[in-house]
């Protein structure tokens, strides 16, 4: 019987023992930091990336652009490797004449037809009587090569080349040289700009 008694005195007991709990993880009280150190060290990598890419940027060299005279005279100077072929080579220098109008004097040539160009082009003072005359004379000889299948001679062309030729060395702007004040012809500041107002 006392078996049987420790028994039933052991019986109520068993309900109490519980399973061992699982281990409680203790707050590290450094966490914060290392998490605080590592966006802080990311920012740095991102901000230094940022200050390389800018400093490159910066460092990459400006070419100023080539004035419109310079860049009519070459397109004209290749326009003549097309000389043994009237309508591109005169598709070449007319559409060279018009875009450098355009660039030199801010007018807006290229998209005119010839009448319509040199009736706009006669209102305004951008060139004089004599080169507004024989720009009217090139456009019109060069319509003729491109609309009405004309196919003049080798030097017909070049006479048409030299004419916007000589429209872009008349109409270039006169360069000044800053520490005199003075234009490379020796004329004085005053007489560039009346040059190139005519």
């Amino acid at each position: 019987m006392i078996t049987n008694a420790s028994a039933q005195s052991a019986a109520p007991l068993a309900p109490d023992i519980r399973d061992i709990k699982p281990p409680v993880e203790i707050p590290n009280g450094w966490s914060w930091l290392w998490w605080t150190l590592a966006v802080l060290a990311l920012v740095a990598i991102l901000r230094f990336a940022w200050l390389y890419l800018q400093k490159r940027r910066s460092n990459v060299p400006v070419v100023p652009p080539v004035p419109a005279h310079i860049r009519a005279k070459q397109k004209l100077e290749e326009a003549l490797a097309l000389i043994t072929q009237p309508k591109p080579f005169v598709i070449a220098v007319s559409d060279t004449a018009r875009t450098y109008l355009e660039e030199r004097f801010d007018f807006r040539a290229p998209e005119r037809t010839t009448e319509e160009f040199l009736r706009e082009l006669g209102g305004t003072d951008l060139l004089t009587g004599e080169q507004k005359e024989s720009l009217g004379g090139f456009l019109e000889s060069c319509d003729l090569v491109k609309f009405a299948k004309y196919e003049p001679r080798e030097p017909k062309l070049r006479e048409l080349h030299g004419s916007a030729v000589k429209l872009v060395e008349e109409t270039e702007p006169v360069e000044i040289k800053a520490e005199s004040g003075k234009s490379e012809s020796g004329n004085d500041l005053l007489e560039e700009i009346v040059n190139r107002k005519s």
